[in-house]
């Protein structure tokens, strides 16, 4: 065990500030250091006695880079291009941040999509659909909970019309609290609130 060197939701970090408020809370609960660079945050790693900085991105580019290597070890051939899912409320500077982490990676990527709509093409739900629909995407991760209303036009037309959840519950937080079914019973609550807002097609 080396938590100082286990380096982990370097999403929450992709695109921010270091004066985040959101990271000032997060760095209070994570083992490994934090610190600011110019305003950007760094993540500190000890490597062979050297305290080596890196960038949210560049973390982010080396998980990239490990699932190229086992797509083309799946594929038996080279993987150029990628399309890359980011949380529906990412904003476009954490956008951009993942895209710059992809082209790190010596991917080309051809598209930044919300992770709804990857689930929505996923299950199929584009397919044998006539008009228009609102579907309902309920979406438990390892670190997030999101749900996320989208309309579904013929043609595969996604819009995410309406996204809500919480940005620390999911599988990380009902391992480690009891109190995840008041944070789901909230939620919950959210969300109905913004069925009621979403009219029929």
């Amino acid at each position: 065990m080396n938590p100082k060197n286990t380096v982990f939701d370097a999403k929450r970090l992709i695109g921010r500030k270091y004066d985040d408020p959101k990271i000032m809370e997060d760095i209070k609960h994570w083992p490994f250091k934090v610190v600011s660079d110019n305003g950007k945050p760094k993540i500190c790693v000890e490597f062979k006695g050297e305290t080596k900085k890196f960038a949210p991105e560049e973390i982010s580019s080396m998980v990239l880079t490990k699932m190229k290597e086992t797509a083309e070890g799946y594929l038996g051939q080279t993987v150029t291009d990628a399309v890359i899912t980011v949380p529906a409320y990412f904003n476009d500077s954490q956008r951009q941040a993942t895209k710059d982490a992809g082209r790190i990676a010596g991917l080309n990527v051809l598209r930044i999509i919300n992770e709804p709509t990857a689930a929505a093409l996923a299950y199929g739900l584009d397919k044998n659909l006539k008009g228009e629909r609102n579907v309902l995407i309920f979406d438990l991760g390892g670190g997030t909970f999101d749900v996320s209303i989208l309309t579904i036009d013929e043609g595969s037309l996604f819009e995410v019309r309406a996204t809500a959840g919480d940005t620390h519950l999911g599988a990380e937080k009902i391992l480690t609290t009891g109190s995840s079914r008041t944070w789901l019973m909230n939620t919950s609550e959210n969300t109905k609130k913004i069925c009621v807002q979403i009219p029929e097609p």
